[in-house]
């Protein structure tokens, strides 16, 4: 199906269990039929004879109702049918003012009429709306006296009407009466083909809905309103030729995309992400981070696979048979024009499993012990973003539009189940191999994460897995320099005093040692023999010769002319893991020290 289709699914499904109209606390609300959200500033309280009770601000979603032309006003004279700005409730602009009572008669004399439009008309009528609100001290004025907030929208509340009473933007009886009204009445004598949303004969749409994406309000997922042939090439005469669409198809199809993106979008630049299933079934958010908090150890990859499975059993209904999740990405292209960048069905098993399948292989043991994924907004930021300030909170911060872009490629390579781009991973690599240049907080971020895609990228390029824990005879060569990185480094902070922070050697020539490590280690070596050996007690010094002399080894078993060539991303991962096993064993040595001493 159509992105249209899907949306007019969700619409309907969301009618059958009465939930179009309804407010839910925190959520925005799904606007019927002929309405759309808006913003109210002031609400006007009038009983159910028309006469002034009160007037006060108003700040919250509202659902008013409207028509095609004033629900895409952008100029000219198009008043909404029931709640619409100062200007056309008052008889400040007395041809706007006469536009909005002029349809609002239409609206009580047509057979669909309720009590409480029939109050406001009474009231809007008399003339005393501005008079209200001045003595009300809701007026706002400028230097020159004119009022400056005359395009407030203002809604009305209706009393004295037992059950009735209350805001109209809450009231479903309301909303139905206007959308039959508007359906049966205004729209009987537009023309009528077969939607292509729905495959029904319906009244075609002459406008449709602006605003999809809250952010780009101007912008339209469909317009078509040039008529100079500049758009058509002399293809078509009219826009009906080129695409019909009937009005209820596209009310229902704009208020859902809108209620969908409002509630669950996500929008990183000029991009906007979207993920829900027609039925209302929950879906995992597709960018979500997994893992253990710090509080709960694991050492296990059996322990995070377990709490996996736990977390995607609660998703459980989405593996029904007819169960899609819908995937869809929006940018504006232009002020006025949306585009749909990607689209995807998928059902949602196979949605759970390749969500499964990315955090079982883009997963990575934290510096706490606690194995996690990444989000993929992490991915991005960290691969291409930079870090401001060179403060100990200094965060890594992207633009936008590279951080939305970046996204898009990560949540197609998830959903199609596509390796893992090289050039995003290269990136991260780059990033580690100058760790000197970021804090601590963010050097530690950006190793973690690097290793994370590393094992992501060998699992999906190669079918080979990069085990999390340290195997001191794996016999790739890049790995084993890595190891040997990390004992450099350590050899020489274990020489420092509690408050020093200066980098050592070991990461100051970190660049180099990637690119000629034969070179780089002897450089750091004789640095370390000559000013940072003879500060070791004997005990340490002996175990570092050796740990340094077994890893030798290792990389002794390669050609000899294979020492001097640069080193591949493996290398990050013995750095990584050999660094976080001796830590680990120094705090255990410790402990039991401790306890000895007790």
């Amino acid at each position: 199906m159509s992105l249209l289709q899907r949306a007019i699914e969700t619409y309907d499904f969301m009618n059958q269990n009465k939930s179009v109209g309804v407010y839910d606390f925190g959520k925005e609300p799904l606007a019927p039929i002929s309405h759309i959200i808006a913003k109210g500033q002031i609400s006007i309280t009038v009983d159910e004879k028309g006469s002034f009770i009160t007037a006060s601000k108003c700040d919250e979603k509202i659902i008013i109702p409207v028509s095609e032309e004033s629900a895409g006003r952008s100029s000219g004279i198009r008043a909404h049918a029931l709640c619409d700005q100062m200007q056309y409730i008052t008889n400040i602009y007395p041809e706007k003012n006469s536009m909005y009572i002029e349809q609002l008669e239409e609206w009580c004399n047509s057979g669909y009429s309720y009590s409480k439009i029939e109050a406001v008309l009474k009231y809007v009528k008399v003339g005393t709306a501005i008079n209200d609100l001045d003595n009300s001290g809701l007026l706002q004025r400028d230097s020159k006296g004119n009022i400056a907030n005359i395009k407030d929208m203002i809604c009305w509340i209706v009393l004295g009407l037992g059950d009735d009473s209350g805001p109209v933007w809450k009231d479903i009886k309301l909303f139905n009466k206007y959308s039959d009204y508007y359906v049966n009445v205004i729209c009987c004598n537009s023309k009528s083909e077969i939607s292509y949303a729905s495959g029904n004969v319906e009244s075609v749409a002459k406008q449709h809905l602006k605003g999809v994406v809250p952010k780009f309000g101007n912008a339209k997922l469909i317009s078509a309103n040039d008529n100079t042939n500049f758009t058509y090439r002399g293809r078509f005469f009219e826009p009906d030729d080129a695409m019909g669409v009937g009005y209820i198809s596209s009310q229902k199809a704009h208020n859902a995309l809108k209620w969908i993106i409002a509630n669950q979008g996500v929008l990183i630049g000029e991009k906007t992400f979207v993920c829900w299933t027609p039925h209302g079934i929950e879906v995992p958010a597709i960018n979500l981070p997994f893992g253990f908090k710090d509080d709960e150890e694991t050492f296990e990859m059996s322990e995070y696979s377990s709490k996996l499975r736990q977390f995607l059993y609660a998703y459980e209904p989405l593996r029904g048979v007819d169960e899609k999740a819908v995937i869809a990405i929006f940018e504006a292209a232009t002020s006025g024009r949306l585009s749909l960048l990607y689209y995807k069905e998928i059902m949602g098993v196979y949605y759970l499993d390749r969500l499964s399948e990315w955090y079982e292989t883009c997963c990575w043991i934290t510096y706490t012990g606690n194995i996690a994924s990444p989000s993929l907004n992490k991915i991005t930021i960290l691969s291409h973003g930079n870090q401001r300030g060179n403060d100990e909170n200094a965060k890594m911060d992207i633009d936008p539009r590279i951080e939305g872009q970046l996204l898009q490629r990560l949540i197609i390579c998830r959903l199609d189940k596509t390796s893992f781009p090289r050039d995003i991973m290269m990136c991260l690599v780059n990033k580690s191999n100058n760790m000197q240049t970021y804090n601590k907080n963010n050097r530690r971020d950006i190793l973690f994460t690097t290793c994370a895609v590393i094992r992501k990228y060998w699992k999906d390029h190669y079918n080979k897995e990069v085990r999390m824990v340290l195997d001191e005879n794996f016999k790739d060569r890049s790995y084993q320099f890595g190891r040997l990185l990390a004992v450099l480094e350590k050899i020489e902070r274990d020489t420092y005093d509690t408050n020093e922070k200066r980098e050592p050697n070991a990461i100051r020539l970190q660049s180099v040692f990637v690119k000629r490590p034969d070179y780089a280690f002897k450089m750091i070596m004789e640095q370390l023999k000559n000013a940072y050996y003879p500060k070791l007690n004997q005990g340490s010094r002996v175990m570092y010769e050796k740990l340094i002399g077994q890893i030798m080894e290792e990389i002794a078993l390669h050609p000899i002319s294979e020492y001097g060539k640069p080193l591949n991303e493996l290398y990050l991962v013995g750095y990584y893991l050999q660094k976080n096993h001796m830590y680990k064993k120094h705090t255990k040595d410790k402990n039991e020290e401790n306890k000895e001493m007790e």
